[in-house]
């Protein structure tokens, strides 16, 4: 992807032979697919009506039915077309005759995206995936019929944002967490912050992710009984708090990142003094012999993008074998490398993917129990007790924050 070679253009005066993923966690760097695989659909268009009745899970899988259209996050599926090195979907059209239709999105506008045309198949983050599963637009999956489903580890498969009712919707394809960052100049021995709360009461300069569910993670800073148990379930009070503690450093000193690089090269250049960063990101820095340490949270929050089958999908048998190829171990090391996130298939932290891994401890068995991963938002709590404000709630209130 494009992101590569920006980044290596931009840590070059850092340290040099240091390399950067493209950098998808972010989803903003530019694509150039070859032109035989685009198949880039309208920008967005209304909701339809209707809502699908999702189709009943196969017992067996069927004949490919020769294409299928896939809705992927930006450097989540590559042809080649940038780096011929980094191709991950001719395989799968000559191993299953399934050719791939793709259309990229990057991850703001992938709602539109997804209203604005028909496909089979969604690489989703958290607030669409439950979207798409309230409203009945998602399908539920034979895990069985996904080839390497149970090479995934249990807490990914287990995520309660791709669950419901006992059944499965999605499957993960890449994860993340958050973790704080600072610049080690910037503070004395004995002032270096304490802990991610350090985020919203510092003065600074200050990095936060540019998304709604960055709210979350001022409601883990939240103390006493403002503090929730789960920083996805706000009531209307403890959302206020959060919003609050945003909004009190609101102003020159405060900046938000989309792109990966943002990060990176903010440090690099010397201009913050603290960020809610990604492993990946600061793993980068600390090879590029950059003075930035990291506070390991308690908890901290995080996400795993899936892959799902929509409800009314024209190809269902094509679209289980794309989400077996994709969590499958070459494309999972391929992605993880390319994206600098974790594989979602630990048997992808091969070659160059290892240092990836590291970067996120992939073989922690005790660090998902710290991460509170991301669900949608929603009025019911979640389950049921209609008490919670909703996703839509939460971008009203981040879009007045960022303005």
């Amino acid at each position: 992807m494009a992101g590569v070679r920006r980044a290596t253009a931009a840590l070059a005066s850092i340290a040099a032979g240091v390399a950067l993923a493209g950098c998808g966690a972010a989803g903003t760097t530019g694509v150039i697919m070859s032109p035989a695989a685009a198949r880039v659909g309208p920008s967005g268009t209304p909701t339809p009506a209707h809502t699908p009745t999702p189709s009943p899970s196969p017992k067996a899988l069927g004949k490919g039915e020769g294409a299928v259209s896939v809705l992927a996050l930006r450097g989540y599926a590559e042809y080649g077309g940038v780096d011929p090195m980094v191709n991950w979907i001719g395989s799968f059209e000559g191993r299953t005759g399934c050719r791939v239709r793709l259309t990229f999105a990057d991850r703001g506008n992938v709602e539109r995206t997804l209203a604005g045309g028909s496909f089979d198949v969604v690489s989703a983050p958290p607030e669409l995936a439950g979207r798409l599963i309230a409203e009945r637009k998602a399908a539920p999956l034979t895990t069985s019929l996904v080839a390497h489903y149970h090479d995934l580890p249990k807490f990914l498969r287990e995520l309660p944002g791709l669950t419901a009712h006992g059944r499965v919707y999605g499957v993960p394809y890449l994860w993340a967490y958050h973790r704080l960052a600072y610049d080690r100049t910037r503070f004395g021995k004995d002032e270096a912050p304490k802990d991610a709360g350090a985020l919203f009461r510092e003065a600074g300069p200050v990095m936060l992710r540019d998304h709604p569910l960055t709210i979350a993670d001022a409601a883990l800073a939240l103390t006493g009984s403002a503090r929730p148990k789960d920083p996805y379930r706000l009531t209307p009070d403890q959302l206020d708090a959060a919003v609050a503690l945003l909004a009190g450093r609101k102003g020159d000193d405060r900046s938000y990142w989309r792109d990966s690089l943002d990060v990176i090269t903010g440090f690099a250049a010397g201009r913050l003094g603290l960020a809610q960063a990604l492993p990946y990101q600061t793993g980068v820095l600390d090879r590029a012999g950059r003075p930035v340490g990291t506070i390991a949270a308690g908890r901290t929050t995080g996400w795993a993008d899936s892959w799902m089958v929509l409800a009314d999908a024209a190809a269902p048998n094509c679209a289980y074998r794309w989400i077996g190829h994709m969590i499958s171990r070459d494309v999972q090391r391929d992605a993880a490398a390319w994206t600098g996130m974790a594989p979602a298939n630990p048997k992808g932290c091969t070659g160059r993917t290892r240092r990836v891994c590291d970067d996120y401890r992939v073989s922690d068995r005790a660090l998902p129990g710290k991460i509170a991963f991301a669900v949608r938002p929603a009025k019911d709590c979640g389950d049921g007790r209609a008490e919670c404000t909703d996703y839509a709630e939460w971008d009203k209130r981040w879009q007045e924050l960022v303005k």
